[in-house]
């Protein structure tokens, strides 16, 4: 991950929430309630968007998976609703000084909890729970043992049955291969569903997103770089498969020709190099299949990045501007860095015969707080804007928990302040509470209209 500012007012904020941030005393609109006060926060490790997942739930009780002060793995779970969390040290650590080496999490349909981490280009660490709804882990195991040497952004997906997906870049930024794994229930073993299904051919690898609708069928985006300066993100492509990802469509219907590759891979949106186009945000699908693409870049002719929609409205791509921000800045060099804005997490639900939408997000134009932008028609796009916490999160981005919003329609939103160093630096601040923040989508379509 890539950020750099081009503007010394980003530089001072970032400087001074180091400095000067008492983090623990933020409060939020909403209810809340603490797992635990002792979280890793001298980077974003524990609060990267690419989290899959931070929070997950299954049958009534919630899971959450942090890095403590001490870069220790700890599971936490809790009954839905209840304020009381139970803490698990793990024996394991992650080298939580590396942001991109965050934790994910998924329950599978029996019950065992799965866990990865401090993952960045180095051999897979991967652990399942003894039992089902343990927080106690085993030892330290293979999926399918072949090219796992080289693993970077890990992320659990649960299909209908309960089976589970996982997804990983196999190769280094700039030069490597998508690859798929899926945990077979029946089974209790992991097969490779797909070697390298998006090819970068040496030259590019793709930074992804990836959503499954209500009907089992996989959604996947991504955006091609050529190196690791994140400058060299261009350009937004779409897949989805209807059968587990073993094969793979155009948004038409029109089948794949596996590996998908630059030549033959379909284009949402064309977005061109030195857009400021962030990598590994959100997406989800309606109930009628439908596309929606989170993103942000700053479009030809214009200077300030703006939150975008990439849609497909089962005719054709469309693309919505959300257009309320107001300050520019640039994203160029390698590393993790700090950031003005955080990547938008998006959710959806149904308003009618209407389809209403939400982005979460982080901008230091409103203070670094956590924010939202809602329309209720993502057909018409007016959006309104308002804020869910009353003082900054630091360099916070959204993750929620996936699986009790698509089972109850409750959104979970896993919040820690924390910094963020220019070029994956260490910062030097306490531990900062780990919370979990309960929001209701009627508050969300309450939320004030831009002005």
């Amino acid at each position: 991950m890539a950020f750099y500012l081009s503007l010394t007012v980003y530089r001072k904020t970032t400087l001074l929430l180091a400095a000067l941030i008492t983090l623990a005393s933020f409060s939020l609109k909403g209810q809340i309630s603490t797992i635990s006060t002792n979280g890793w926060a001298n980077n974003s490790v524990n609060t990267v968007i690419f989290r899959k997942n931070s929070l997950v739930t299954w049958q009534n009780i919630q899971y959450a998976a942090y890095y403590d002060q001490d870069q220790y793995v700890v599971l936490a779970k809790r009954k839905t609703g209840e304020t009381t969390w139970q803490n698990q040290r793990t024996p394991y650590k992650g080298d939580a000084t590396d942001a991109h080496k965050s934790i994910s999490i998924i329950i599978d349909g029996d019950g065992y909890l799965h866990v990865t981490w401090g993952q960045h280009n180095n051999p897979l660490n991967y652990a399942v729970s003894t039992k089902p709804g343990s927080l106690q882990l085993g030892e330290k195991q293979g999926m399918t043992g072949n090219k796992e040497n080289k693993v970077s952004y890990p992320e659990f997906y649960k299909l209908p049955a309960g089976d589970i997906l996982f997804l990983y870049r196999d190769g280094a930024s700039g030069n490597g291969n998508l690859m798929l794994n899926r945990y077979v229930l029946t089974q209790k073993k992991w097969i490779r569903v797909q070697d390298g299904m998006i090819d970068g051919e040496g030259q590019r690898n793709a930074y992804w997103q990836m959503s499954i609708d209500i009907k089992g069928i996989i959604h996947l985006s991504w955006v091609w770089r050529e190196s690791p300066d994140v400058a060299s993100n261009h350009d937004m492509c779409y897949a989805r498969s209807v059968d587990g990802g073993v094969t793979w469509q155009k948004s038409n219907g029109e089948k794949y020709t596996l590996p998908i590759n630059a030549a033959n891979a379909e284009y949402a949106c064309k977005i061109p190099h030195q857009s400021e186009l962030i990598n590994q945000t959100s997406m989800f699908a309606d109930a009628a299949g439908h596309p929606f693409i989170a993103t942000y870049w700053r479009e030809a002719g214009q200077t300030v990045p703006q939150y975008h929609l990439i849609y497909h409205d089962g005719k054709a791509w469309r693309v919505n501007n959300l257009g309320f921000r107001k300050t520019p800045f640039t994203l160029s060099g390698a590393g993790t860095k700090s950031i003005p804005v955080s990547r938008p997490q998006i959710i959806a639900w149904k308003n009618g015969a209407r389809q209403a939408v939400a982005f979460i997000f982080r901008d230091a134009e409103r203070g670094n707080k956590i924010s939202i932008a809602v329309t209720n028609n993502v057909l018409k796009g007016a959006w309104q804007l308002s804020d869910i916490s009353n003082n900054p999160v630091g360099a916070w981005e959204p993750t929620y928990d996936t699986e009790l919003w698509k089972n109850k329609g409750v959104l979970d939103l896993f919040v820690q302040p924390v910094i963020q160093i220019d070029g994956e630096g260490k910062g030097n601040v306490k531990p900062q509470p780990v919370t979990v923040l309960e929001w209701k989508t009627q508050a969300i379509i309450k939320s004030k209209k831009i002005k």
